[in-house]
């Protein structure tokens, strides 16, 4: 209601009198009826603190991905180059930004109109100077070595997909869902990756599905990296660190 109003929702409080042409309420309504979710009704969602626009070319910003941000800058308080891959809006790569004013981040993202969605999104964050947002596959484009490599990858595995919840297998891209017949089709290419794109001391950090974390913790220590799990807030564990050339194994978080 607010939305259609043009109001907060301290506004629409407020003025608890105020007449209200029922039309328009009851078109957003009617699209909630059918479970499009409300972040693309209203056309943004809150993430880390930062409002992010977002569309249907991307995920919606979830919280328990803000697990990953808070892994990231607790493992590492000082960070020069970051990387996002498979950025969507950007909220991971620009909510690390925000908290460090010296670093300089790259979002790269397959699908073109997630990669504009990303550009406009650090423009209107005031961070357009420190980012760069790119369509590519991956990381195939990309020359440098990162302190910090960021990825919330499609992890559904294939067969589950469209028994997702509504909300989700309607409207979010299956593109940023699917993720191979066991879900770690994604996995297996960004381990592949990590070794050029880290620098030394470098850092990375994926988000992991309910269920996955032994799976893609041995998959990850077979191409020789430390990992730990951090849990999101309902206990799961929900980011996976990596580091290179330290050992293999786990160590505390």
């Amino acid at each position: 209601m607010a939305h259609v109003l043009g109001l907060d929702q301290a506004g629409l409080l407020r003025d608890r009198g105020r007449a209200i042409d029922p039309a328009p309420f009851e078109q957003v309504l009617a699209r909630r009826l059918q479970h499009e979710p409300v972040a693309l009704i209203l056309g943004h969602q809150g993430f880390w603190s930062l409002d992010f626009a977002v569309s249907a070319d991307t995920l919606i910003p979830r919280a328990d991905s803000e697990t990953l941000v808070e892994a990231a800058l607790a493992a590492r308080p000082r960070l020069d180059r970051v990387l996002d891959l498979g950025t969507g809006t950007g909220c991971l790569l620009l909510a690390v930004l925000s908290e460090r004013p010296g670093a300089f981040g790259v979002g790269v993202d397959l699908v073109p109109a997630a990669a504009s969605l990303a550009a406009r999104n650090a423009r209107a964050l005031g961070l357009r100077n420190r980012s760069a947002m790119l369509c590519a596959d991956w990381a195939a484009p990309l020359q440098g070595v990162f302190d910090l490599v960021l990825s919330n990858p499609p992890y559904i595995p294939a067969a589950e997909v469209a028994s997702l919840m509504p909300d989700v297998a309607r409207y979010e891209p299956s593109s940023a869902l699917e993720g191979g017949a066991d879900g770690l089709s994604a996995y297996r290419l960004l381990l592949g990756m990590l070794p050029r794109l880290l620098a030394p001391g470098g850092l990375a950090v994926f988000e992991l599905g309910a269920g996955q974390a032994e799976d893609v913790s041995r998959l990850a220590e077979a191409c020789g990296f430390r990992t730990a799990l951090r849990p999101d807030l309902g206990g799961v564990p929900r980011a996976l660190l990596l580091e290179k050339g330290v050992g293999t194994g786990r160590w505390a978080d």
